[in-house]
């Protein structure tokens, strides 16, 4: 796929992060990702080369960098091995952000990591980066190169308007998924509801109120992500407790870490709906788990920036 602004064929590469959604991307666009050695040495450290033809090309390297942090290490190598062999431009395409969460420094001598990550990134020889539903919008700020903030939202909620759900409210977990949730609310023409926690202990969530009408209601709860999933079965029993009629949730990325499947499908959920930014491995799936592609979306976001068209045409 020539660019015809000068910076040769459009080239794609993956990790071993996610390769389901990387060849799903390529065969939307007519391009194979697999042209890559990865391996690992016996001490653990991550050998990486490229055996196709880069020069002067348009390279997107594919890989979420999901836990461990072998999948960040493996990012860096390819954008390093890509710009070594003379890349014309490389973008960086991750479709989850690891460390998102530590965003700030709201604690004594702990650091910021998702800035560290992004510093990485950029050293690393990134030219551009493509993303999904950040933690925080914030991060964009903490690379020095352009980035490309996609959201999951038009999958979603394409999924729930084509199920016809009536006198619907769209919950957010907590205050930081509210203005995700008000944007859920308005594409579903929906009411709105915030559930107020508080966090006791990291990774340890309690309801304490819900501010909203949600007596007789369907209830749709949407997160960016989901990790052990205390605070979304808190919540899905939170608002049976108040008189929900069913309760279904959504999130971008289905991180599902521990025993979060096990307590999930033991919660009064209806159903999960989450993306494939994260390859969600075979034991931690469960009954009423859905999962939606978003390789359509991420394919046409590198069609546009390697087109040099306008990306937010796409929400």
């Amino acid at each position: 796929m020539d660019d015809p602004y000068g910076r040769g064929p459009l080239q794609l590469l993956a990790g071993r992060a996610n390769h389901p959604l990387a060849l799903e991307i390529g065969e939307i666009l007519g391009e194979d990702p697999t042209g890559v050695e990865i391996r690992d040495f016996a001490d653990g450290e991550i050998f990486v080369r490229i055996e196709k033809n880069a020069r002067g090309r348009d390279v997107f390297i594919i890989q979420p960098t999901v836990a461990p942090a072998g999948s960040i290490m493996e990012l860096l190598l390819l954008l390093d091995a890509a710009k070594r062999a003379s890349a014309a431009r490389v973008t960086a395409v991750v479709p989850y952000y690891g460390y998102a969460r530590q965003d700030r420094k709201d604690q004594p001598r702990v650091s910021i990591a998702a800035k560290l990550v992004a510093n990485l990134i950029v050293a690393a020889g990134a030219d551009r980066l493509v993303g999904m539903d950040f933690h925080q919008h914030q991060i964009q700020g903490f690379f020095d190169i352009p980035v490309d903030h996609l959201y999951a939202a038009p999958v979603i909620t394409k999924y729930f308007l084509g199920k016809g759900l009536k006198d619907l409210v769209v919950v957010a977990p907590d205050v930081g998924a509210a203005k995700m949730a008000r944007g859920f609310a308005k594409r579903l023409d929906a009411s709105f509801a915030i559930i107020d926690k508080r966090r006791p202990a990291a990774n340890v969530a309690e309801v304490l109120n819900v501010v909203g009408d949600v007596d007789g209601m369907n209830c749709l709860l949407v997160d960016d992500m989901v990790d052990t999933g205390g605070t979304l079965a808190n919540a899905v029993v939170a608002l049976k407790e108040r008189g929900a009629k069913t309760v279904t949730a959504a999130a971008t990325h289905a991180l599902l870490s521990g025993q979060a499947s096990e307590k999930l499908a033991a919660a009064p959920l209806e159903e999960f709906v989450v993306t494939n930014t994260i390859d969600i491995p075979g034991d931690r799936r469960f009954d009423g788990l859905t999962i939606l592609s978003v390789a359509d979306l991420l394919a046409q976001a590198i069609q546009c920036i390697h087109s040099n068209e306008s990306v937010s045409q796409l929400f």
